[in-house]
């Protein structure tokens, strides 16, 4: 009855069919990793409309080999990456172009990821689905919506978006979830990614909750005020980092469509400066000391700042970044402003004296 009712909830909210909401997900690559390997069929093809995904799902595709052999284009599944247009923008042409006979699903990240472009908005996701719909009606336009949860008025499936996928441990699970991850859209399609999290036969109806169903509803109630607080934690961000000089994305005044907010450094130092300044906002291990390492799924060394109640929740206080140019550092959440504002005024001390 609980696993019904979570499920119900959250197809309501992501406004689809159906919904498959588990604390099993390991994170919003493993939900999404199972929605793309349910969905997708040997001799099919991938589109991937918004450029190259983030770095943790290039394994999952066959972008870059999987180690065990066990990506999509291992399965037979090939792929096209489509690149942004001169401004950022989706290239609608060129998606277009690419749909063949052999197109099963075409891709779209909502949030920036490790990137500058702007986040979707809902208007570009109606886009990409119309003009894949108009190809094939039977090809699935998948949203991966993390970091997008609650920021709109709507979700993606409102605008006709088949299946979308994300983390409780960012928006929807308003800082209560301590793991999990869902899926929503069509029956079939949430259906068939189900049986990927469990096995053929037993799709939903299998896996107990270990009591964790409270804190995954109390944190949905409570996520849109979180979001809420993360977004005025965002706008704050960019407001002073510009001020200080730095390039900023997006801007303050821009409507926003996700909860991160890039700013820009001139080095490493910088970033790593503006990471620590934040763990050392934390509620907890504020005396952490934040190193970039090697961390499975990126290309480069990483560094993370998430000194946080819920081991990796980034809707709670926390900032990250691949050390690499142009020396981008993503910063999110922050469960109230008063926290978002402590840590940004700290990671900018930090900054300004290193």
């Amino acid at each position: 009855m609980g696993r019904e009712a979570i499920d119900a909830a959250f197809s309501e909210i992501m406004q689809t069919e159906a919904a498959l909401v588990r604390p099993h997900f390991v994170s919003g690559t493993h939900a999404i990793a199972c929605a793309m390997l349910g969905n997708l069929r040997a001799g099919q093809e991938l589109i991937l409309a918004s450029g190259m995904p983030y770095d943790t799902l290039e394994s999952v595709i066959g972008l870059r080999p999987a180690p065990l052999g066990n990506s999509l284009l291992d399965l037979g599944v090939n792929h096209k990456v489509i690149p942004l247009d001169e401004n950022g923008q989706i290239d609608l042409a060129a998606v277009r172009a690419a749909i063949t006979p052999h197109t099963g699903m075409v891709h779209l990240q909502r949030s920036r990821g490790y990137s500058t472009r702007p986040a979707l908005t809902l208007p570009q996701i109606k886009q990409v689905v119309e003009l894949a719909h108009s190809a094939n009606p039977d090809i699935i336009v998948f949203i991966d919506n993390c970091y997008g949860e609650f920021v709109e008025t709507e979700e993606p499936g409102a605008v006709g978006a088949d299946l979308l996928a994300g983390s409780l441990i960012k928006n929807p699970g308003g800082g209560l979830a301590i793991s999990g991850g869902y899926i929503a859209g069509r029956e079939t399609y949430v259906a068939r990614a189900a049986e990927r999290l469990t096995a053929p036969g037993l799709s939903n109806e299998m896996g107990a909750t270990f009591g964790q169903l409270r804190p995954m509803l109390q944190g949905l109630f409570l996520a849109p005020n979180a979001v809420g607080e993360a977004l005025k934690g965002a706008i704050f961000a960019a407001a002073l980092f510009q001020e200080l000089g730095f390039a900023v994305s997006p801007l303050p005044e821009a409507t926003r469509h996700d909860i991160i907010q890039a700013v820009q450094f001139n080095s490493s130092e910088q970033v790593i400066a503006f990471c620590r300044g934040i763990q050392a906002a934390a509620p907890v291990d504020a005396h952490v000391r934040p190193e970039p390492g090697d961390l499975p799924g990126y290309t480069d060394p990483v560094i993370m700042a998430a000194g946080t109640f819920v081991l990796g929740a980034s809707l709670e206080l926390s900032a990250d970044a691949p050390l690499r140019p142009p020396y981008n550092t993503y910063f999110q959440g922050g469960l109230t402003y008063a926290h978002a504002r402590l840590g940004v005024l700290m990671a900018a001390s930090r900054v300004l004296s290193c």
